[in-house]
């Protein structure tokens, strides 16, 4: 199907889309959650555990691999490419949050490095002064009143609540390049993104390890370094605390 064809069929839900937002933009932004509400803790901890040990056997593994074995330019163009292809999918939260000027910035970066930056591998609008400013439909939730939730542990993708896991899943329908890439090229672009996940782990590896294998619980400290950047991402009412919460109590080795 031609991309023209395909943003035709995209046009009604689209518009009924942006209407929402834009009846929705007046609402006051959620209140920043304090404290956590975890009913599911332990459904979510056997999710935690079981994300632990594939981190441990496959991901951990192949992010060292590819971390090792991939010069650090290629990885950071990897990265550069996978995060330009997001960019449509961030200009249309911010146009459902009513936030026009970041609409025009993302749209303005996401012209630049497909242009110049070789579709994105070499991120050349940060270079000229367009910082990135990324969104999702978690935020746009956020924005339109929609409460925090309770937390929860996803599969393979980690710490989340019931909003920010709603807005993934509306983010990965309604990103406009779904409706643009098709068959192979379609797969190209998700295995791109996965290699950059891979990149990410090995970037902030030592982070992670320390969370995930150094921590009294690692759990508990998923959950609270999950929702206090969270919190400070979305509201910038906190700065956000990195210490286990279970120090006091165990000692540290």
């Amino acid at each position: 199907m031609h991309i023209p064809v395909v943003f035709h069929l995209a046009k009604v839900p689209l518009a009924v889309a942006l209407t929402v937002g834009l009846a929705l933009s007046a609402c006051t932004p959620a209140p920043t959650a304090v404290g956590f509400a975890d009913p599911f803790e332990a459904s979510n901890r056997k999710v935690h555990n079981v994300n632990r040990a594939l981190d441990k056997a496959i991901v951990r593994p192949v992010a060292n691999g590819y971390g090792k074995g991939a010069p650090r330019p290629v990885r950071e163009s990897v990265s550069n490419f996978a995060s330009n292809l997001g960019l449509p999918g961030t200009v249309l939260n911010n146009l459902l949050q009513f936030r026009i000027e970041e609409a025009g910035s993302n749209t303005f970066r996401f012209l630049v490095n497909s242009t110049f930056g070789f579709a994105g591998v070499f991120d050349v609008a940060t270079e000229a002064g367009i910082a990135p400013d990324p969104s999702d439909f978690g935020e746009t939730l956020h924005v339109w009143g929609v409460k925090e939730g309770s937390y929860v542990e996803l599969p393979l993708l980690g710490p989340s609540t019931s909003r920010a896991a709603f807005g993934r899943v509306v983010d990965a329908v309604t990103n406009p390049l779904n409706f643009a890439v098709e068959g192979g090229d379609r797969a190209a672009v998700s295995s791109t993104g996965v290699l950059a996940r891979f990149g990410d782990r090995y970037q902030y590896r030592d982070l992670v390890d320390s969370i995930l294998y150094e921590s009294e619980d690692s759990y508990a400290q998923a959950r609270l370094l999950y929702l206090q950047n969270r919190r400070f991402q979305l509201s910038g009412d906190a700065q956000p605390d990195y210490s286990d919460p279970y120090e006091d109590v165990y000692g540290t080795e």
